[in-house]
Formats: C-alpha cells, structure tokens, sequence
C-alpha cells in the first residue's frame, strides 16, 4: 500500500508541475483576504510570490522523486522574508501564522487535487495521511530555519540599535554649545537611522532669552538640515537655515510642540499638510531628495517644557519606520536635549559671567597723562568659563598714576563677583594714596574678611595681585606683588643699545591674597622716558602646550621687536603703540583658544616736561609764607594762568601755613602743571589735618574749608619721609598745557 500510495503522490506531483503558476496565483489570492498585514509591507509582498513559487516547486519535488520532507531545505527567498519581517518589525507570532497559514492552504491544493486523480476511498485516505506527513515535516524543518533567520537579523536589529546608542552617548554633546550640539545630533541620526534629519530649535533658545512656554505657537529657528548621503564634514547650507519660522497651530509638529508626545507618521497621512511641504521644500532645496516615506516627530523635553523639534524622515531606499524606531529616537533626542540643556545653561550662565566680568572692568580710557596704556581681557575658551582677572589703570595725586593687574581663584558668577569687590578695593585704597606694600596689606585684610563671611562649602577665597604706581615727574616706578607673576620692562630704543632691552623684573613676591600675617615689600626702580611696562596674569604663560620658561622667553621675543633700533640713517619713527603691542603679544602666545583667563595691560611711561614742575624749600617761619604765595605768582604768570593767581595764592598760604604751625621741618613746595594745576606740601611730619567745622567766635578751622571749596580735589599722601597735602584745580579755558616727552 505504501508504494501505491507514494506513486501516486508522483504521478500527482507531475499532474501539477504544469499548473505551478496558476496554484501560485490561487494560495496568493487566499493568503492576502485571510492575512492581509504582510501585504503592507511593499518589500515583503513584492518577495511573496517568488517564495511562494519556491515552496510549491519543493513540495513537488518532495512527492515526485520521493525525498524525506525533514530534509529538504526551504528556499532562500523565505529566509529573506523572514529577515525582512524583522527588519520591518512585525512580531515573530505573525511571521509563523503567516507561514503555516500559507503552507495550510498549498496542502489544502493539492489534497483538493487527489480526488480528480483516483476516486479509491482508501487510496484517498493514505494520500491525505501522507501529504500530512511530509507537510508536518517540510514545516517543521523550514520554520526553525525561518525563525532562526528572524531571530539573527532581529539580533544583529538591537545590536545595531545599541550601538546607535552608544554613539549617540558618545557623539552628542562634547561641546557645551548648542549649535554643534544639535549637529550632532543630525549626524548621529543620519548614520544608518535616517534619510534626513532636521532640528528646529525655539528662537528665545538661540537668543538667550527667557524660554518661558510663550503665548501661541512659539517661533523656531531651524539649526540644523542633515542628510545621509551628505558628510558632516562638509554640512550643506539650505536657504531655509537659520530662518525663523511658526507651524500651523492644528499640525503635527505644533500639536508636538504643545503636548510633548512623539509621533509616527506616514506621507500619506501628510502629504497635503502645509508643514509637510515646509519640510520637503527643505530637503529637496538643500539636496534635491524626494520620496520620503516616514516621519518621525520629537520634542525635545527640557524641565517640563521642550526647547525644539527634531524630525527623522526616511525615503524608498530605508525601510518605513516603525514603533521600535520611534522608541530609539526617543532616547537619541532625550539625550541630545539633556546636552542641549546643559549648554543652554552654560551658555546663560558663561554670558552672566561674561557680562558681569566686562562691566566691572574699566569701561574706557581714563584721562591721564603719565602712561599710555591698552590692554585687554580674553575669558577662557574652555568649559572652565569666566575667571576673575581684571586690570586697572587709576589716576593719583601729583600726575602719578597706578596700575593694577589681578587674578581671582575660581570660575563663574563667584569668581567675577569677587573681583568686582577686590577692585572697589583696591580703587578706594589707591584714592586715599596708599603705598603699594601698604595697599596689599590691607587688601588681604579684605579677602579675609570676605573668606569669614562666605559660605565654606563655596570655596576659599584667594586672589593674587599686582599694584604699580608711576611718578611721571620722577620717573620711579614703585610696585609690590602679592602672589602674582612680576612685569616686564622694556627699555626705549635711545637707550636698548646700553643695556638689555627686555627685563623681565626680578623682585620680592608676598603670599597670596587671603593667607594673612605676611608683609609685603615694596620695589623701586626709575625708568627711563618711553619705557614699556608689561603687566599680565598667569593666564597668558601657562599653557598645555608649553612651559613657563618657553612662554617669557617667547613674551620677551615678542617686546623686543616693540625696541628694534633703526638702522641709520632712516628717519625716526615713533613706538609702536602699546595697542599693537598687546595685539601681537596675543597672536604670538595665544594663537587659539585660551585655557585660561587673561588679563593683560601694556603702558608707554611718559615723563612730565620739568618746565611744568617747580619748587621751593620753606623755612619753619610764618614769614616764609609771603615768599610761597610770590613764588606761586611768579610760577602761574610764567604758564600763563594769572587769573587762577588769587585762588592758588590763598590755598598754597592755607596749606604752607599748616605745614609751618603743625608740622615739622623741612617743608617743600611743589606745583606741578598736567592737566590740572596741582599743589604740594610736603612736611616731615606724619600728623593728617581734618576738616572740621569751625564755630562763629573761633579764630581757626577755616583753612582747609577754604582749600576745600577753591579746589577740585584734595588729599593727603603719606610717604615714610612724612606727608603731602595736595590740592588741584582746573585749568581755564585756553590755558596753558602741559608737555610730555617719552610718547
């Protein structure tokens, strides 16, 4: 029986062989009304006729040449639809009902066929039990097969998913800026992910303003356009970037923005949409590239609210999207905006930072004469943000003015507000002429102060600092450090030939800021007239990339060529000027981004013209004060300023007097003609006159009210010889100026 059975399994086998196309087109017609969902897939329905075919011909030959159906292998197209099923997401469950479903209805075909070829009741029977068989068999084997396929190409699915992961942990945001930031974010997107990937941030975003939700649909600017088949290192420009735009409040993308849930969605589905257009206009401008088939929308979630858009469109050549790729793209844009996040708080807090940094430094020039000075300040290029560096340049009594440069430990808002603080200090310190070893004492009084009132967990305070002060009618630079790198001096052409015209100072250097009970020592030195003095913070010579060492002998390069002597017998030209000077000192150490801060002032001394400066020694008698106001005359008609005559004449007897009555010998006058007339007196004693106010029957009192209301200014300066009381007046209209040499 068993032959009879397996021969006319043969005999039916060759029957059909003819009618393989039409058995085909049969099992496909009930496949597709009975399971329709493979069929929404183009790249799987465009293979199931071909693997149906397969299928068909190796059930034939099973029957015709009488082969063990456990060992036939199923065809290479039904492993590809297995793969394909995977690649397009559908569930294994459905790929095995798929397939047993199919191979049901082709047993069903050819059991339908047994009975046109035999009408034996037994012989029907053993066909059918037989055709069960080798189809339990052939299923069997070929379903592991298939399963095996889906299983590896859903594996090789989630490693390639993990490892997009992993990049997007990797590549997205090693920069706290926000531009390159959502760069990477396209660029890890259009790596095997998407076709086009396009990132709309808000305008309040880019603009640094308040990212409050705003009333209505809120204004995005579009950052970024990526494609796949373009490289990121070479980024096209579409004329559609950086422009700000809206979406229509009923779309997609607004209702995205507005709720915060992703979305997938077919072209179909928006084709006709008016943003959907805004997006292809995007694409194709910028590439040429239609066919899109898929898109997925998300926001980018940020503290409750969103900071943008992201869209990934895929086009023919990738597979649509599906649930498992809206679930990546969440986490990939998840943490794209965490980054985005934190460079958007960044950039708010380093510009904070930065602003406050710049409007506590000196807004412009100040009116002096005995330097000409330039400097500037470059924050860090880093993530390290804003430090507290400063520089100053204040005016003193008797044409002297004093230079200042600093440098805050720590970064941000703390550090910049602290030099705020430490320069009010120094400002109002250097206003009651203080020396410069005395001014640094007491401004370390002042950082421990500030170290005993902040809060401890917030960090020590700690500062270094650098006070200078130039006397133009001596030419003696006096200056004392506390903790900060000493300046470089460089000497005028007239006199590099005699020494070394680049000096690097050597000199005592105090504690830092804020260590307390160390002295500081003064250093003086005269300089001559046109000498260039360098003052800078540690930023602008420590470097990664080279030593201190290298870093001076680099700087000190870099202001000999401000003295190169010329060759004769050219014709003079003036110096450079210290604004070119700190421009070059810039390019040749800081040629890129800075590590660090800087803080960096140059100045050119001047020497005031000795015709503008005179003196007179006064005895310790009340008579001599008759000589110092005929003195004064004779020096104010000399610079043609008689009519300041009177006033001058009473403060110079007001203030001679007091040196005379309460002072100690020797007493010197000196007026010295700059911009202001200024008035000196100078006696050994160390005791500082005050005002005060005078009752109606006293008979003194009134003299420093006096010198008061007839100057602009007046102080005392107190020096280890003694003091100096000092008044200054201005100048008439059409007065006489002062000339300064050393330009």
């Amino acid at each position: 029986m068993r032959a009879d059975v397996d021969g006319f399994l043969c005999r039916l086998a060759q029957e059909l062989r003819p009618r393989t196309q039409e058995l085909v087109g049969a099992l496909l017609l009930r496949m597709r009304e009975e399971l329709p969902e493979p069929w929404r897939h183009p790249d799987i329905a465009a293979l199931i006729p071909e693997e149906t075919r397969g299928h068909l011909v190796a059930i034939l030959d099973v029957l015709e040449h009488r082969l063990d159906a456990g060992e036939v292998e199923a065809p290479p197209q039904s492993l590809e639809i297995a793969r394909r099923f995977a690649r397009n997401g559908v569930p294994v469950s459905t790929l095995l009902r798929t397939y047993r479903l199919g191979h049901v209805g082709l047993f069903q075909l050819f059991q339908a066929e047994v009975p046109r070829l035999v009408d034996d009741p037994e012989l029907i029977g053993a066909a059918a039990i037989r055709l069960s068989d080798h189809g339990f068999a052939y299923v069997d084997r070929s379903s592991v097969r298939v399963v095996e396929a889906y299983q590896e190409e859903r594996d090789q699915r989630l490693q390639r998913r993990l490892l997009l992961m992993n990049e997007a942990s990797s590549r997205i945001g090693t920069t706290l800026d926000i531009g390159p930031t959502a760069r990477e974010l396209a660029d890890v997107g259009t790596d095997e992910f998407a076709d086009l990937v396009v990132v709309d941030l808000l305008a309040t975003l880019l603009d640094n303003e308040d990212t409050r939700p705003p009333v209505g649909q809120p204004p995005l600017r579009r950052v970024v356009v990526a494609h796949r088949r373009v490289s990121a290192a070479e980024p096209v420009e579409s004329p559609v970037l950086h422009s700000t735009h809206t979406y229509p409040e009923d779309s997609e993308p607004a209702r995205a923005l507005a709720t915060g849930h992703a979305s997938l969605l077919r072209v179909p589905e928006a084709a006709t949409r008016e943003w959907w257009q805004a997006v292809m206009a995007s694409g194709n401008e910028a590439y040429g590239h239609q066919g899109f088939h898929s898109i997925l929308l998300l926001p980018l979630p940020a503290g409750g609210g969103v900071l943008g858009l992201v869209q990934f469109l895929r086009a023919e050549a990738m597979i649509p999207f599906d649930e498992d790729d809206l679930f990546l793209a969440r986490e990939i844009v998840a943490r794209a905006a965490v980054s985005i996040d934190h460079a958007r708080r960044y950039t708010q807090e380093r510009s904070t930072a930065l602003t406050l940094q710049r409007s506590l430094l000196p807004q412009r020039k100040v009116e002096q004469g005995a330097v000409v000075a330039a400097a500037r300040y470059l924050p860090s290029g880093t993530r390290a943000g804003v430090g507290g560096d400063w520089y100053d340049v204040i005016p003193l009594s008797g044409a002297r003015v004093a230079l200042v440069v600093g440098d805050v430990v720590g970064r941000g808002l703390r550090a910049a507000a602290t030099m705020g603080r430490l320069r009010t200090a120094v400002r109002a310190f250097a206003d009651i002429d203080l020396m410069p070893d005395e001014l640094l004492t007491h401004l370390d009084d002042v950082v421990i102060r500030l170290q005993n009132e902040e809060d401890p967990e917030a960090g020590e305070t700690s500062a270094t600092c650098l006070y200078a002060i130039y006397d133009p009618v001596s030419r003696v630079c006096s200056f004392a450090s506390a903790g900060h790198v000493l300046p470089a001096v460089v000497a005028p052409p007239d006199d590099a030939a005699d020494f070394q015209p680049v000096e690097l100072l050597k000199a005592p250097i105090g504690p830092p800021l804020g260590l307390g009970g160390l002295p500081f020592e003064a250093t003086r030195l005269e300089l001559p007239e046109g000498s260039l003095l360098a003052l800078f913070t540690d930023g602008l010579i420590r470097s990664r990339v080279r030593d201190v060492d290298t870093a001076l002998a680099l700087l000190s390069d870099v202001l000999a060529g401000a003295v190169e002597p010329q060759e004769p017998p050219g014709p003079a030209e003036p110096p450079e000027s210290p604004e070119g000077v700190c421009d070059r000192i810039l390019a040749a150490l800081l040629p890129g981004r800075s590590s660090d801060d800087v803080a960096l002032l140059v100045a050119r001394t001047r020497a005031l013209d000795p015709d503008h400066v005179t003196t007179l020694d006064i005895p310790s008698d009340p008579a001599a004060v008759a000589d110092a106001r005929r003195f004064t005359s004779g020096a104010l008609t000399a610079w043609g300023l008689e009519e300041l005559s009177f006033a001058t004449e009473l403060v110079v007897s007001e203030l001679v007097t007091n040196a005379i009555r309460y002072g100690k010998p020797p007493v010197q006058l000196r007026l010295i003609l700059q911009s202001t007339l200024t008035c000196e007196v100078f006696d050994a004693s160390s005791t500082a006159p005050h005002l005060r106010r005078a009752r109606t029957f006293d008979e003194g009192g009134r003299g420093l009210l006096l010198v008061a209301q007839l100057a602009e200014r007046w102080g005392t300066r107190h020096s280890r010889e003694g003091k100096v009381i000092w008044a200054e007046q201005a100048l008439p209209c059409g007065g006489m100026r002062p000339v300064y040499s050393g330009l």
